[in-house]
């Protein structure tokens, strides 16, 4: 079957309860099936056989069976298994909501697939640096081993939110969000 079989007939095999939020796809242990050419680039694009999906409802459908095993991310169903290719993360988080201040601020964030996560202990947050540019890469995590890149304007937002804070005796910037300090950077 040809890559854009497999991606007709992935659509068919989700139960039908599976298709609003995330699937139970950590249960789903089908065959693996190959790669197909499906590729999430690192500004949050979905791309099939090199053209970028427009239909929202189908790439959020696909983001609901995402799952990444060790470094390699996959398109799951209860009865196929399918590679595909993330640049950097399978999501973006485009949107951040603050309430409360201080050690008691919670951090809301909002993925482009609409997946909603409040930074804490279920969902930290990770600041790296890319490699390539030597800029923050700042990360939330969204589900079961799965992370949103942070995107720039609201890395901003975070950064200006930033406020000093020890851990093990050096000073960090870093934000609260339910109670947790995550740091940035050294102060």
């Amino acid at each position: 079957m040809g890559d854009s079989g497999k991606a007709d007939t992935l659509l068919g095999q989700i139960p039908a309860g599976a298709r609003k939020g995330s699937a139970p796809v950590h249960l789903w242990n089908p065959a693996f099936c190959g790669d197909i050419d499906m590729r999430i680039a690192r500004d949050g694009t979905w791309y099939y056989m090199g053209t970028p999906i427009g239909r929202e409802a189908m790439v959020r459908l696909f983001s609901s069976i995402i799952r990444r095993d060790g470094d390699d991310y996959f398109l799951v169903t209860p009865v196929e298994k399918v590679g595909i290719q993330v640049d950097d993360a399978p999501f973006v988080a485009i949107g951040l909501a603050v309430s409360g201040t201080g050690e008691q601020q919670v951090l809301s964030f909002v993925t482009q697939v609409g997946d909603q996560v409040q930074a804490g202990h279920e969902h930290p947050l990770r600041f790296d640096s890319d490699p390539l540019s030597g800029e923050p890469s700042p990360y939330v995590h969204v589900r079961a081993n799965l992370e949103a890149l942070i995107l720039r304007s609201v890395f901003y937002q975070l950064a200006e939110l930033a406020v000093a804070h020890e851990v093990d005796e050096v000073p960090w910037l870093g934000v609260w969000s339910a109670g947790v300090f995550f740091p940035i950077c050294r102060a």
